[in-house]
């Protein structure tokens, strides 16, 4: 891929790393008091690394920012259709195994919030369910910066994947992961809030990009499925944070922090696999790229067509702004991706983040509540092949219905029973599988159905605010915890998150189209002549 400014983009990388290893050595120091840096003095070297870290993330997004254009670039005249008839390369495998990677490392982020909490309450001496008369902040602050952050970096990012390409933007996520996982260094709560609110910003953006690029290079046959199953891994990152916590982050071990430090590694790990992330060709003929579109055509087994007009034609006389996400078009298809992104959000930031503190609060341990939720995402995880196969091969409309109605009646059943469903241990058991699992799959459907229903002009910025209006879900629900408006209770939270999934159910029903086997051209032809 062709960065503005490789020199740059390079230097500030490395600059970054330099920063983060500088404020290792706090954390390190710390052992002896089993890694509480609560209340420390900020070091000389602690200092230089916050700088150079963000001075090194700001050079970076200068460097891949391509040189701005004065017009609109003409579109090339490069077929899709062979990209979208090709048959599964060894190409297509590896580019799903490296998108797999790179979504659990994203979702690894806000994930492990709901383990982090308990900690983090505990070292600061915060307000949380496990400590409810505390005079002090309230530790739903923390989440609360982390998910603000995300929301707004949604749409940040899906700006920037339309701006400078896919995988730049991809990639510069990676950077703040590197950046940002100081935050499990920082010896002030402020300083906590500050840090993740700008991890935020990576995390939110990355996720729905990485399925705008699979939707826009995967061939149309297995485009669904594959989605799908790659979204699925979401409960693969549940299942590592959940283990984290209850070995190597336990208060024994390293503590809460340690979900916060594998931030670099990780990121490390992601500009290593970015160099087998192609650009998605159909961005590629929209930016008048030619050369560089048929190069990963012919990479995924596709042949290079000329033809007279290319299928991207029918997008040409589209704005190519935001409001074209609201226009009559499109109007209610955003109607049924923000419902369902709201409930996705509800749930995931107000039943599933606090279900770790609901279930000590009911009496369990701490390693016991994340064995708890590890076991019920480890037990879900092989159902989501059946739901990609229904996806990709039965309806596309349906399965995402499907999927609403298990995940409606869990949390139904949540919202009836109350505490009282740890009087049962098996019954609880088989009742948190589909949320803690369902979540995942529902957010994996959710992505790969807002990928296919909008034109590639704008594909980026409606996955941002997909991811977006999800994150809105979580600011809601976290700040009506902040405020003390609503108690984080198994009863309450589970009933917050019924009301708008039913809503989006509704909405699909009357606006979402079926997308099964479709060139993504054609579904935006067929909603333009609608």
């Amino acid at each position: 891929m062709k960065f503005g400014h490789p020199l740059a983009f390079w230097a500030g990388a490395t600059i970054t790393v330099i920063g983060v290893l500088l404020q290792l050595p706090d954390y390190v120091m710390a052992g002896d008091m089993h890694y509480h840096v609560a209340g420390m003095p900020v070091s000389t070297g602690m200092g230089i690394g916050m700088a150079l870290m963000f001075a090194g993330v700001g050079i970076t997004a200068y460097g891949l920012f391509p040189p701005a254009r004065s017009r609109r670039p003409e579109l090339s005249n490069v077929s899709i259709a062979p990209l979208d008839d090709a048959r599964i390369k060894p190409a297509h495998v590896g580019l799903l195994l490296v998108m797999a990677a790179a979504i659990t490392i994203d979702v690894m982020k806000p994930t492990a919030f709901a383990f982090i909490v308990p900690g983090a309450a505990a070292e600061y001496g915060l307000r949380g369910p496990l400590n409810p008369t505390a005079h002090a902040l309230p530790v739903a602050l923390y989440p609360l910066a982390g998910i603000t952050g995300t929301m707004i970096g949604s749409f940040i990012w899906g700006w920037l994947g339309d701006r400078v390409g896919r995988r730049a933007s991809i990639l510069l996520a990676a950077i703040i992961f590197i950046a940002t996982s100081t935050c499990g260094t920082m010896p002030e709560f402020w300083m906590n809030l500050v840090t993740c609110l700008v991890m935020g910003l990576g995390v939110g953006g990355m996720l729905p990009l990485t399925f705008v690029l699979l939707s826009e290079t995967v061939p149309r046959r297995h485009r669904g499925w594959m989605i799908v199953l790659i979204g699925s891994d979401i409960a693969g990152a549940y299942i590592i944070v959940s283990w984290l916590a209850s070995t190597w982050a336990s208060p024994g071990q390293f503590g809460w922090r340690l979900l916060w430090l594998i931030g670099l590694p990780t990121g490390l790990i992601l500009i290593v696999l970015n160099h087998w992330i192609p650009e998605s060709p159909r961005f590629l003929i929209m930016q008048g790229r030619s050369a560089e579109a048929r190069a990963v055509m012919r990479k995924y087994g596709a042949a290079v067509v000329e033809t007279p007009a290319s299928e991207l034609t029918v997008e040409q006389s589209l704005h190519r702004g935001s409001r074209l996400v609201f226009s009559k078009p499109f109007l209610g298809l955003t109607a049924v991706v923000v419902l369902l992104a709201l409930s996705i959000g509800t749930t995931q930031y107000g039943f599933q983040q606090w279900m770790p503190s609901n279930l000590q609060r009911l009496g369990f341990s701490q390693v016991d509540a994340s064995e708890i939720l590890r076991n019920a995402a480890i037990a879900g995880f092989p159902f989501s092949l059946p739901v990609a196969l229904l996806y990709g091969f039965w309806s596309s409309k349906k399965t995402v219905i499907l999927v609403i109605a298990l995940m409606g009646g869990s949390l139904a059943a949540f919202a009836l029973l109350g505490d009282r469903v740890a009087d049962n241990r098996a019954l609880l058991y088989v009742l948190l599988v589909v949320p803690v699992w369902g979540i995942s799959i529902l957010n994996a459907v959710l992505a790969a159905y807002t990928a296919e229903i909008y034109p590639t002009v704008i594909r980026a910025r409606t996955s941002g605010l997909s991811a977006g209006a999800t994150k809105a879900g979580g600011v809601l629900i976290l700040a009506l915890v902040v405020t003390a408006v609503a108690v984080p209770s198994v009863r309450v939270t589970a009933a917050i998150g019924v009301v708008p999934m039913a809503l989006a159910a509704v909405a699909l029903i009357v606006f979402g189209p079926e997308t099964r086997h479709k060139q993504l051209e054609r579904i935006t032809a067929e909603e333009l002549a609608a």
